[in-house]
């Protein structure tokens, strides 16, 4: 077998360093008792337990659960190198898979039963990375999440997989932004940054908003630091960082948004590399209260925090009601 799996960025998001952290402090044995002790526990279960929300459990075969992150940028479900050795999941080929920062042949498996959020679905190729690389046991895609809705909850630190009935509909959004398919990928045509019209790919997968070379050279912009991330095949990405007046996404205006500067393989896969496009990722989606991505129904709906919430004074919104 021989084909293309997109996959998106993920960064050392805190999902990430918790894995690091607790399997740093299983590896060191107990720790010495100090005057600091119960502070250092508590932290600790505090970060495990911020994983746990953030992930989905999974179980393979009736085997599990394992955690999985929710990636609305990858094309494929991706599983661990660590369970396909301990289910002894059949390989079957290879693929070239397209990171963040590279594209490289990954092996890939079979497999025959997936169940999570009351579903199972079977038959699945999945490609094969390295736990570390991407901060968890594997990672839903697209091809599992097609007739679903991703709900990620920031007031709750919470990210859950349903139909869009069983999370609650659409009560409660003031936001709701009609969306395309472009190869699984949910799509935002209605936004621009300072008046440059662009595409958005909503991307819980990435911590941080990237933007292509073709949106930097219309903002004529002069880079204002460097960021350094990760991508899932382990490589280093550099990108320049650059503050944008205005996002604006159906009608609803964020400012002051952190964007970093890449030559993406990924925009290259998407054709999205020679007009200005926008992965848009889950830290500056923080300034919502809720976002939901319904692949189901192609929307992606904001719940923008009340005025009096003083953590969000930062982003302005003026967005219009639901439906007008």
């Amino acid at each position: 077998m021989d084909g293309m799996i997109r996959s998106a960025l993920f960064r050392l998001t805190p999902i990430a360093a918790c894995l690091a952290l607790t399997a740093a402090a299983s590896a060191q044995g107990p720790p010495l008792v100090d005057e600091g002790a119960e502070g250092v526990v508590a932290d600790h279960a505090l970060d495990r337990d911020r994983y746990e929300r953030l992930t989905v459990p999974v179980t393979i075969g009736g085997n599990g659960p394992y955690r999985f992150l929710v990636d609305t940028g990858a094309q494929a479900t991706v599983v661990s190198h660590d369970i396909a050795e301990e289910l002894a999941l059949p390989r079957r080929g290879q693929a070239m898979l397209v990171a963040m920062g590279s594209a490289q042949r990954v092996d890939m498996v079979e497999v025959d039963e997936l169940s999570f959020a009351d579903r199972s679905i079977t038959r699945l190729l999945s490609p094969l990375l390295h736990a570390g690389n991407i901060g968890a046991d594997g990672i839903l895609g697209l091809d599992s999440l097609q007739d679903l809705r991703v709900l990620i909850d920031f007031r709750e630190e919470r990210m859950r997989v349903a139909d869009a009935a069983s999370l609650g509909g659409n009560s409660g959004y003031e936001i709701i932004v009609r969306a395309r398919r472009k190869l699984g990928q949910m799509v935002i045509t209605d936004a621009t940054v300072d008046d440059i019209r662009i595409s958005v790919i909503i991307d819980t997968g990435a911590q941080g908003s990237t933007g292509n070379r073709a949106l930097l050279r219309k903002l004529r912009t002069r880079a204002q630091g460097e960021i350094s991330a990760t991508d899932v095949h382990g490589v280093r990405v550099l990108s320049d960082l650059s503050y944008v007046r205005q996002l604006e996404i159906g009608g609803m205006t964020m400012g002051n948004v952190p964007i970093g500067f890449t030559d993406s393989p990924t925009f290259h896969a998407l054709g999205l590399d020679r007009r200005p496009a926008l992965i848009l990722g889950i830290g500056n989606m923080r300034v919502f209260d809720r976002v939901a991505i319904d692949f189901a129904r192609r929307q992606v709906l904001f719940d923008i925090p009340g005025k009096t919430d003083p953590s969000r004074a930062r982003a302005m919104f003026t967005g219009r009601q639901p439906g007008s």
